[in-house]
């Protein structure tokens, strides 16, 4: 017994070592901030479509509002405002802390304004809501990664980005769960109402944690011009490279099959005739099991296969993903299949969600890391989301779900194939000069 007993110290003892990074302070916030930065996300996303789809608006209709995600592909632009403006009227809580609240308070309204607008009467006051609520779940995207930035630690800065990665995905999907039961009990007005409280975390760690401690050199009249063109240096930096539009290409296009897939699956579950309950539990719950399980696989390959490789055996993953909801369109309503389904492209998501991440980042000239990592990971699915938007209903009701699906494979081909020939002529591992390749 005693035996047992030290055996079980030692034990706890490893599993202590191991979890006290991630309990620190700045980590958990960063987890918190995740969550609030993730919900906006699932509210304009899978949640509007079903409840768009559920009011009987027409399928060209729904895919438009995919357009509402532009935002966040075009928020660098107006980072810098967030960034070197001061609120005067907030200025005694810090920079901060008064654009976390205030874009907070926003973005309650803009929520508040999405849910008691109905979709049957009044589609345009949906529009500008979902649109607004885009802009302001954007723009406190950029508060809260520069707020956790500041308020971390340096040597906290690699456990705090997955406390805040683990905390966005539990926000999404957590308030992508919540909205469809209460929705399915109480009616969509209630449901968008209710997931305000899902901003209250990042407002709590304002309240909290305080203002992080700044360092800015804020830049006088004669210097603007200078700062003009050291905005643009970052990507000036990235073209300049041997083969950087071959890559360029490759991130506009290597998701494209996949977010046309993902931005209309809620379409085709309504339509199969799943009701909140089921979605809630297969494509949220069952789909995020599914999701962590591919972060643990795709750390795994990483490590063991490389990153060009780990990448090329996501890819292929995610491109196959595609072809499993053709599967499910042509069986019908299957709580299996939908399973099976779902728990496939959120097990290949994840795999890529570690992969095509790493290799994005490694991408990145150290010198510009921030910036060109935000210009790369917005390329990555603007294309797609334009598609989506402008083409994607109407092609569901050309060809039907089987053959969009279909089409949606066939079109992550080319991503495959370019990074498969990338690879082969050493522009896969592009980076410049004075950085050793990987």
């Amino acid at each position: 017994m005693e035996s047992f007993k030290n055996k079980a110290l030692i034990w706890w003892k490893h599993v202590s070592l191991i979890l006290e990074p991630y309990l620190g302070s700045g980590p958990l916030a960063a987890f918190f901030l995740g969550i609030s930065s993730g919900f906006p996300f699932a509210l304009i996303g899978a949640t509007l479509t079903t409840r768009l789809a559920q009011d009987g608006i027409s399928k060209s209709s729904v895919t438009a509002f995919a357009l509402t995600f532009l935002a966040y592909n075009f928020k660098p632009l107006w980072a810098p405002i967030v960034d070197n403006t001061s609120l005067p009227f907030l200025a005694k809580y810090g920079q901060r802390r008064s654009w976390l609240w205030f874009v907070s308070l926003l973005l309650i309204c803009a929520i508040v304004a999405l849910g008691i607008a109905d979709p049957s009467q009044a589609l345009t006051m949906v529009a500008i809501s979902a649109l607004a609520v885009g802009l302001f779940g954007a723009t406190l995207d950029i508060i809260i990664d520069a707020y956790r930035i500041e308020l971390l630690e340096p040597n906290q800065l690699g456990v705090g980005s997955g406390m805040s990665q683990y905390g966005w995905r539990i926000g999404a999907a957590s308030a992508g769960a919540f909205a469809l039961l209460i929705a399915q009990n109480y009616g969509w007005s209630v449901a968008y109402i209710a997931s305000i409280i899902f901003v209250l975390p990042a407002v709590f760690v304002g309240v909290i944690f305080g203002e992080p401690v700044r360092n800015i050199e804020r830049s006088d009249t004669a210097t603007r011009f200078q700062g003009l063109f050291e905005y643009f240096s970052p990507l000036l930096e990235f073209v300049r490279r041997q083969g950087a539009w071959l890559v360029l290409f490759f991130i506009l296009i290597h998701k494209v099959g996949d977010t046309l897939a993902n931005l209309t699956l809620r379409l085709l579950f309504d339509d199969l005739g799943f009701t909140n309950e089921e979605i809630a539990f297969y494509d949220v719950g069952f789909g995020f099991i599914a999701f962590l399980l591919g972060i643990f696989l795709g750390g795994l390959l990483f490590a063991g296969l490389g990153m060009k490789r780990s990448v090329f055996i996501s890819l292929v993953l995610m491109a196959v993903s595609n072809f499993s909801f053709a599967a499910l369109a042509l069986v019908g309503k299957s709580n299996l299949g939908m399973a099976a389904a779902v728990g496939f492209e959120n097990f290949a998501s994840g795999i890529g969600g570690v992969t095509v991440v790493a290799y994005l980042s490694a991408l990145c000239n150290l010198r510009f890391t921030a910036t060109q990592y935000a210009l790369l990971s917005a390329l990555a699915s603007i294309a797609g989301r334009v598609l989506t938007g402008t083409l994607a209903g109407g092609l569901i009701v050309e060809v039907g779900y089987v053959n969009f699906y279909l089409l949606t494979t066939i079109m992550a081909v080319p991503g495959v194939l370019l990074f498969w020939y990338m690879i082969q002529k050493g522009l896969a591992d592009l980076k410049p000069e004075g950085e050793s390749k990987f």
